[in-house]
């Protein structure tokens, strides 16, 4: 899965999780960061999954 590839939002959240942050990992450190969806989330997207990257970003992005 590419960084922003919204089949992504599918996956179970444990792979949905090391995928964002895979996508943390590239950006190497630099402060500042916009953690886009790319093409947006798919029909059928849980949205307790968008939720959860949310959460997951708010958490990440806390040290930049």
């Amino acid at each position: 899965m590419r960084g922003n590839d919204p089949v992504a939002l599918l996956a179970p959240l444990p792979r949905l999780r090391e995928h964002a942050a895979a996508v943390f990992r590239q950006a190497s450190g630099r402060p500042g960061h916009v953690f886009n969806l790319g093409h947006g989330a798919l029909p059928g997207t849980p949205v307790e999954h968008v939720q959860a990257l949310v959460e997951f970003v708010h958490e990440q992005g806390k040290g930049t």
